[in-house]
Order: structure tokens, then sequence, then C-alpha cells
């Protein structure tokens, strides 16, 4: 798979769900696999107790360490990204995204919520290694609307930063074509958690 697209959304349909979907089918429209994991599909119990012997965790840790590009897709909430989001990226090995290109996106109630991608999201996604993070994409609600008949529709500021994303990473995907995926150094299935730690 070239490109994953993780939503961190508590709630289906959301907009950052809609908004990364959008992502993903112009991306598609570039030539490039995609493949969608959405957090709160996965096993409540397992994911909290990070049980990465489950199968689903299992098959979306194997996911993101098949996936050339990852686009990290969440709503902001107090000031933060989604908590179902942050217990999955807490389950990926350290250098979990080494190698990758990843693209944050984030869709808030107001502008004032824009700098949580910067100061909550971005740290933790390098911190797993993603060897290239690109400029961060955020909306407000109000910026992606939706409708049955017509779909998405992007207020015209937003249609311009998510052709600038998708361009920024269709060209990051092209310079590293060919190029082997390092493999994770250690995981939680070699290093579990200390579940007898005080």
């Amino acid at each position: 798979m070239s490109i994953l697209l993780i939503s961190g959304s508590p709630a289906v349909p959301s907009t950052s769900g809609r908004l990364m979907a959008h992502l993903g089918d112009r991306l598609a429209g570039h030539g490039h696999p995609i493949g969608r994991l959405n957090v709160r599909d996965l096993p409540a119990r397992a994911l909290l107790s990070a049980d990465c012997g489950d199968a689903a965790v299992r098959a979306a840790l194997a996911a993101v360490a098949g996936a050339r590009a990852v686009i990290v897709a969440t709503p902001v909430y107090k000031a933060s990204f989604a908590g179902v989001l942050k217990a999955f990226l807490d389950l990926l090995p350290q250098n979990g995204l080494a190698g990758k290109v990843v693209l944050p996106v984030a869709t808030g109630g107001s502008q004032s919520h824009l700098l949580a991608l910067d100061y909550a999201l971005r740290p933790v996604l390098q911190a797993l290694e993603a060897e290239h993070v690109l400029t961060s994409l955020y909306a407000t609600s109000s910026q992606v609307q939706w409708t049955e008949h017509e779909g998405i529709l992007l207020a015209p500021e937003i249609g311009v930063r998510v052709a600038a994303a998708v361009a920024a990473l269709d060209k990051a995907l092209a310079q590293h074509a060919g190029e082997p995926l390092p493999s994770p150094l250690r995981s939680l299935l070699d290093y579990p958690y200390n579940t007898q730690a005080a």
C-alpha cells in the first residue's frame, strides 16, 4: 500500500474523516493505492490495554508498517487531538513512522484550535521518527460542509490548501519511490507495557 488514511475521530461520520477521505480520493486520482483505518473500529479493550496480540490491532499495526505515507486525521478536543488516536499511536514502535511521509489533518470548531496540530500532534509524529511531516492541514467545521447531493463542499481557502497538501505528498512519494522501508527496531510485542508497575 502506498498511503494509509488513519481516522482518529471517535465519531462516524465526522468532519475530519470526510476531509481525509477527500484527500484520499484526490491522491487515488494521482495513481496512489489507498488504505483506510478507522481507529474507533479497533476493539476498545485491546486498544486501551495495549494488547498487540489482538488480531485487529496486529492488522492495524501491519497496515502502518506497510505504508509509504500516512495521513493522520483528527478532530481537536480540549486543545489537543482525539484520545482514541493517541491510544493507537502509543502502540506503534518507537520508530513506527520511520521512512514515512506524514500529513497531519485536523478539524475544529474555530481557528483558535489551529495550533493544536503543531503543539500536540506534530511532536508525537516526530517522536515516532517520521521521515518528513508535511505542513499541517487545518479546517474549521464551517469550512468543510457536506450535503447528500453534492458530497463534500470546501471553502475556497481550504480547497487551495488541500491542493497544496496533495501536491506535496505526491512529490514526497515520487522522491522516495523504490526505496525499502526500514524495519521497526522494536515493538510492544517485544517490549510490552509492564502492567505490574505501580
